[in-house]
């Protein structure tokens, strides 16, 4: 069944973070009042949950409303900062693949655990407005990954029939997961973010592939 969709994560799979987000992670995590052993297990725990939404993962680390709202607030803040200071760059191949898809009749949306903000910051800053279809992140309303919902959403926003039209691409094994459970017939490991191939490899999918630019192989072979 040819692909309509690709539903496609940012940091890590498109985006290069160059520890972008590692770096918030443990500045966010310090400011809202964690140091020394417990500063060092969320920052794993921050590592290891890679795909989440970032309000949930510092909802678990905290448990209490109050510093979780002051620690995404400082995670938010930082990413902006580094963003403008160009720190966040496109990986190798990602923009031509955008190219390609669209130009194949493929729709994009782009998913993430950033706010929305950051999400449609992180677009423009990489010129991606008029290649982009849509664009989701998690919220009140809408369940983040490893959740379905944010596939399930795109598909309907986008006017895909069938689920199994869709393919997801991402470089964690939550994104993974998500795909999976959204009955997506091609979800995608992409190896050049926070999971490594063992991590991977542990997560349903159905491919795995050194970078973004190798989507479009995959997704012809499909349609073959």
């Amino acid at each position: 069944m040819k692909v309509r969709l690709a539903c496609i994560d940012m940091a890590g799979t498109v985006v290069r973070d160059d520890g972008m987000v590692m770096d918030a992670f443990r500045s966010a995590i310090s400011y809202a009042g964690l140091s020394g052993a417990e500063l060092e297990v969320a920052v794993y725990y921050a590592h290891e949950t890679m795909g989440l939404p970032k309000f949930v993962v510092f909802k678990h680390i905290f448990g209490d409303e109050g510093r979780t709202a002051s620690a995404l607030a400082c995670f938010g803040s930082l990413i902006a900062d580094d963003i403008k200071k160009g720190r966040a760059q496109a990986l190798p191949g990602a923009t031509e693949t955008l190219q390609e898809l669209s130009g194949g009749g493929v729709g994009i949306c782009l998913t993430t655990g950033f706010s929305p903000g950051v999400q449609g910051l992180l677009i423009e800053h990489l010129g991606w407005e008029k290649l982009v279809d849509l664009s989701l992140a998690p919220g009140p309303d809408l369940r983040g990954r490893p959740y379905p919902d944010m596939i399930w959403k795109a598909a309907i926003e986008t006017g895909v029939e069938d689920i199994r039209q869709v393919a997801v691409a991402g470089d964690t094994a939550n994104d993974l997961r998500s795909g999976w459970s959204a009955g997506a017939q091609v979800v995608v490991g992409v190896l050049t973010g926070s999971h490594g191939r063992e991590e991977l490899e542990q997560a349903p999918h159905s491919d795995i592939v050194a970078s973004i630019a190798d989507l479009p192989r995959v997704l012809d072979q499909v349609a073959a």
